[in-house]
Protein backbone atom coordinates (compact mmCIF):
# COMPACT_ATOMS: atom_id res chain seq x y z
CA UNK A 1 0.00 0.00 0.00
CA UNK A 2 2.94 2.40 0.75
CA UNK A 3 3.32 3.01 -3.42
CA UNK A 4 -0.50 3.47 -3.98
CA UNK A 5 -0.09 6.39 -0.82
CA UNK A 6 2.88 7.74 -2.80
CA UNK A 7 -0.05 8.52 -6.12
CA UNK A 8 -2.93 9.57 -4.42
CA UNK A 9 -0.69 12.94 -3.99
CA UNK A 10 0.37 13.37 -7.37
CA UNK A 11 -2.46 11.10 -9.49
CA UNK A 12 -4.33 12.28 -12.40
CA UNK A 13 -7.13 11.94 -14.79
CA UNK A 14 -5.35 10.81 -18.57
CA UNK A 15 -7.88 11.54 -21.15
CA UNK A 16 -5.22 10.57 -24.11
CA UNK A 17 -3.24 7.52 -24.48
CA UNK A 18 -1.05 6.00 -26.92
CA UNK A 19 -3.28 3.27 -28.59
CA UNK A 20 -0.62 0.42 -28.17
CA UNK A 21 -2.27 -2.43 -26.67
CA UNK A 22 -0.72 -3.78 -23.28
CA UNK A 23 1.39 -6.60 -22.91
CA UNK A 24 -0.07 -10.33 -21.24
CA UNK A 25 2.23 -9.73 -18.00
CA UNK A 26 0.72 -6.64 -17.31
CA UNK A 27 -2.82 -7.86 -17.33
CA UNK A 28 -1.40 -10.98 -15.07
CA UNK A 29 -0.03 -8.09 -12.66
CA UNK A 30 -3.54 -6.63 -12.45
CA UNK A 31 -5.36 -9.67 -12.51
CA UNK A 32 -3.20 -10.45 -9.43
CA UNK A 33 -3.71 -6.85 -7.71
CA UNK A 34 -7.19 -7.39 -7.75
CA UNK A 35 -7.34 -11.13 -5.94
CA UNK A 36 -4.85 -10.54 -3.70
CA UNK A 37 -5.13 -6.69 -2.86
CA UNK A 38 -8.09 -5.15 -3.80
CA UNK A 39 -10.64 -4.50 -0.79
CA UNK A 40 -14.30 -4.47 -0.67
CA UNK A 41 -15.99 -2.53 1.76
CA UNK A 42 -18.78 -4.59 2.13
CA UNK A 43 -17.95 -8.36 1.80
CA UNK A 44 -21.51 -9.38 1.40
CA UNK A 45 -21.69 -7.94 -2.37
CA UNK A 46 -20.54 -9.62 -5.38
CA UNK A 47 -18.77 -7.80 -7.61
CA UNK A 48 -16.82 -9.04 -10.77
CA UNK A 49 -14.84 -7.64 -13.62
CA UNK A 50 -13.49 -7.36 -17.11
CA UNK A 51 -10.99 -5.74 -19.13
CA UNK A 52 -12.53 -5.06 -22.54
CA UNK A 53 -10.55 -3.07 -26.04
CA UNK A 54 -13.62 -2.13 -27.29
CA UNK A 55 -13.34 1.28 -28.93
CA UNK A 56 -16.94 1.69 -29.49
CA UNK A 57 -17.88 3.11 -25.93
CA UNK A 58 -20.37 5.43 -25.92
CA UNK A 59 -21.43 8.65 -23.47
CA UNK A 60 -20.98 11.48 -22.46
CA UNK A 61 -17.14 12.49 -21.82
CA UNK A 62 -16.11 9.42 -23.50
CA UNK A 63 -12.84 8.70 -23.85
CA UNK A 64 -10.58 6.58 -26.90
CA UNK A 65 -7.97 4.33 -24.94
CA UNK A 66 -6.46 0.88 -25.48
CA UNK A 67 -7.97 -0.71 -22.47
CA UNK A 68 -11.12 -0.24 -19.75
CA UNK A 69 -12.25 -1.93 -16.85
CA UNK A 70 -15.44 -2.89 -16.18
CA UNK A 71 -17.05 -3.41 -13.10
CA UNK A 72 -20.19 -5.42 -12.13
CA UNK A 73 -22.08 -5.93 -8.74
CA UNK A 74 -24.72 -7.34 -7.21
CA UNK A 75 -27.60 -4.44 -6.70
CA UNK A 76 -27.41 -4.24 -2.56
CA UNK A 77 -27.54 -1.25 0.16
CA UNK A 78 -24.19 0.03 -0.73
CA UNK A 79 -23.32 -1.40 -3.95
CA UNK A 80 -22.74 1.83 -5.49
CA UNK A 81 -20.30 3.04 -2.86
CA UNK A 82 -18.60 -0.39 -2.72
CA UNK A 83 -17.53 -0.27 -6.44
CA UNK A 84 -16.33 2.93 -6.11
CA UNK A 85 -14.23 2.13 -2.78
CA UNK A 86 -12.80 -1.30 -4.30
CA UNK A 87 -11.91 0.11 -8.46
CA UNK A 88 -10.14 3.45 -6.62
CA UNK A 89 -7.39 0.99 -5.74
CA UNK A 90 -7.26 -0.35 -9.16
CA UNK A 91 -6.92 3.23 -10.37
CA UNK A 92 -4.16 4.10 -7.65
CA UNK A 93 -2.65 0.63 -8.54
CA UNK A 94 -3.08 1.48 -12.70
CA UNK A 95 -1.22 4.69 -11.85
CA UNK A 96 1.49 3.13 -9.43
CA UNK A 97 2.63 1.16 -12.58
CA UNK A 98 3.23 4.03 -14.54
CA UNK A 99 -0.26 3.50 -16.57
CA UNK A 100 -2.58 6.45 -17.09
CA UNK A 101 -6.50 5.69 -15.84
CA UNK A 102 -9.76 8.04 -16.26
CA UNK A 103 -13.44 7.10 -14.22
CA UNK A 104 -15.93 7.62 -17.11
CA UNK A 105 -19.03 7.69 -15.16
CA UNK A 106 -21.04 8.84 -18.13
CA UNK A 107 -20.33 6.44 -20.16
CA UNK A 108 -21.07 2.86 -21.51
CA UNK A 109 -20.16 -0.09 -23.29
CA UNK A 110 -21.95 -0.60 -26.77
CA UNK A 111 -23.54 -3.75 -25.52
CA UNK A 112 -23.89 -4.93 -22.18
CA UNK A 113 -20.78 -6.77 -20.68
CA UNK A 114 -20.42 -10.80 -20.45
CA UNK A 115 -21.10 -10.37 -16.91
CA UNK A 116 -24.13 -12.08 -14.75
CA UNK A 117 -24.08 -9.06 -12.83
CA UNK A 118 -25.63 -5.56 -13.28
CA UNK A 119 -22.93 -3.03 -15.16
CA UNK A 120 -21.93 -0.13 -12.71
CA UNK A 121 -18.66 2.06 -14.21
CA UNK A 122 -15.64 1.55 -16.13
CA UNK A 123 -12.22 2.94 -16.24
CA UNK A 124 -10.14 3.63 -19.11
CA UNK A 125 -6.55 2.56 -18.86
CA UNK A 126 -3.43 2.57 -20.94
CA UNK A 127 0.34 3.79 -21.51
CA UNK A 128 -0.14 8.06 -21.28
CA UNK A 129 -0.02 9.66 -24.70
CA UNK A 130 2.04 12.64 -22.72
CA UNK A 131 4.44 9.38 -21.40
CA UNK A 132 3.44 10.66 -17.70
CA UNK A 133 -0.13 9.79 -15.25
CA UNK A 134 0.87 12.57 -12.89
CA UNK A 135 0.66 16.10 -11.97
CA UNK A 136 1.99 18.34 -8.96
CA UNK A 137 0.22 18.40 -5.84
CA UNK A 138 -0.39 22.20 -6.89
CA UNK A 139 -2.05 21.58 -9.57
CA UNK A 140 -5.19 19.66 -8.02
CA UNK A 141 -8.19 21.59 -7.59
CA UNK A 142 -10.08 20.45 -4.50
CA UNK A 143 -12.48 22.51 -1.86
CA UNK A 144 -10.21 23.35 1.47
CA UNK A 145 -10.21 20.75 4.52
CA UNK A 146 -13.04 23.23 6.38
CA UNK A 147 -15.02 22.57 3.48
CA UNK A 148 -15.71 19.36 3.78
CA UNK A 149 -15.24 18.74 7.36
CA UNK A 150 -16.76 19.91 10.50
CA UNK A 151 -12.85 20.31 11.75
CA UNK A 152 -9.86 20.62 9.48
CA UNK A 153 -8.22 17.36 9.91
CA UNK A 154 -5.04 16.50 8.37
CA UNK A 155 -5.93 13.02 8.15
CA UNK A 156 -8.26 13.87 5.60
CA UNK A 157 -5.95 15.12 3.33
CA UNK A 158 -5.86 11.81 1.22
CA UNK A 159 -9.88 11.82 1.00
CA UNK A 160 -10.08 15.86 -0.16
CA UNK A 161 -7.60 14.54 -3.27
CA UNK A 162 -9.99 11.91 -3.97
CA UNK A 163 -11.34 12.51 -7.62
CA UNK A 164 -15.11 12.64 -8.10
CA UNK A 165 -17.43 13.27 -11.01
CA UNK A 166 -17.69 16.46 -12.75
CA UNK A 167 -14.72 17.33 -9.47
CA UNK A 168 -18.27 17.86 -7.73
CA UNK A 169 -16.35 16.55 -4.27
CA UNK A 170 -19.95 15.74 -2.59
CA UNK A 171 -18.41 14.15 1.05
CA UNK A 172 -18.26 15.68 4.34
CA UNK A 173 -16.88 14.31 7.27
CA UNK A 174 -17.15 14.94 11.17
CA UNK A 175 -14.73 13.85 13.27
CA UNK A 176 -14.52 12.17 16.58
CA UNK A 177 -11.39 10.90 17.59
CA UNK A 178 -10.22 8.48 15.93
CA UNK A 179 -13.58 8.23 13.81
CA UNK A 180 -14.84 10.09 10.83
CA UNK A 181 -18.80 9.86 10.14
CA UNK A 182 -19.37 10.32 6.34
CA UNK A 183 -22.35 12.08 4.85
CA UNK A 184 -22.79 12.64 1.07
CA UNK A 185 -24.57 15.64 -0.21
CA UNK A 186 -27.77 15.42 -0.75
CA UNK A 187 -29.99 16.85 -3.69
CA UNK A 188 -33.22 17.92 -4.61
CA UNK A 189 -35.62 15.41 -6.91
CA UNK A 190 -34.14 16.56 -10.54
CA UNK A 191 -30.69 16.96 -9.62
CA UNK A 192 -31.09 13.46 -7.81
CA UNK A 193 -31.76 11.69 -11.27
CA UNK A 194 -28.58 12.93 -12.35
CA UNK A 195 -26.40 12.92 -9.40
CA UNK A 196 -26.90 10.71 -6.71
CA UNK A 197 -25.73 7.62 -8.47
CA UNK A 198 -22.51 9.20 -9.52
CA UNK A 199 -22.05 10.24 -5.95
CA UNK A 200 -22.70 7.42 -4.19
CA UNK A 201 -19.67 5.94 -6.20
CA UNK A 202 -17.96 9.32 -5.31
CA UNK A 203 -18.16 8.03 -1.77
CA UNK A 204 -16.32 4.98 -2.29
CA UNK A 205 -13.20 6.86 -3.70
CA UNK A 206 -13.45 9.20 -0.91
CA UNK A 207 -13.07 6.50 1.43
CA UNK A 208 -10.55 4.19 -0.52
CA UNK A 209 -8.19 6.90 -0.08
CA UNK A 210 -8.74 7.08 3.48
CA UNK A 211 -8.18 3.01 3.23
CA UNK A 212 -4.96 3.06 1.72
CA UNK A 213 -3.54 5.58 3.93
CA UNK A 214 -4.61 3.34 6.79
CA UNK A 215 -4.72 0.24 5.79
CA UNK A 216 -3.71 -0.79 9.16
CA UNK A 217 -6.05 0.31 11.44
CA UNK A 218 -9.07 1.30 9.22
CA UNK A 219 -12.73 -0.49 9.70
CA UNK A 220 -16.00 1.09 8.35
CA UNK A 221 -19.38 0.35 10.19
CA UNK A 222 -22.51 1.82 10.52
CA UNK A 223 -22.97 3.92 13.72
CA UNK A 224 -25.97 3.68 15.65
CA UNK A 225 -28.14 6.90 15.54
CA UNK A 226 -25.61 8.81 13.27
CA UNK A 227 -26.32 13.02 13.60
CA UNK A 228 -28.05 14.32 10.70
CA UNK A 229 -26.56 16.67 8.91
CA UNK A 230 -28.43 19.69 6.59
CA UNK A 231 -28.55 18.67 2.91
CA UNK A 232 -26.10 15.85 3.40
CA UNK A 233 -27.20 12.21 4.44
CA UNK A 234 -25.53 9.35 6.26
CA UNK A 235 -22.75 7.11 4.20
CA UNK A 236 -21.29 5.23 7.19
CA UNK A 237 -18.53 5.46 9.69
CA UNK A 238 -14.48 4.78 9.96
CA UNK A 239 -12.54 4.16 12.44
CA UNK A 240 -8.80 4.43 12.08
Amino acid sequence: MENLKEIIYKRKSTRKYDTTLLTDNIFDDIWQFWADCVKPLYANIKVEYKITEDEKIKGLFAVKAPHYLIISSEIKEGYLTNAGFMFQQMDLYLQSIGLGSCWLGAAKPPVKPDLPLEFVIMLAFGKPLDNSPYRNLFEFKRKPLNAMSDTADKRLEAVRLAPSGINSQPWYFVCDGNTFHAYCEKHGAIKSLIYERMNKIDMGIALAHLYVENNDTFRFFAAENPNQIKKHYYIGSVEI
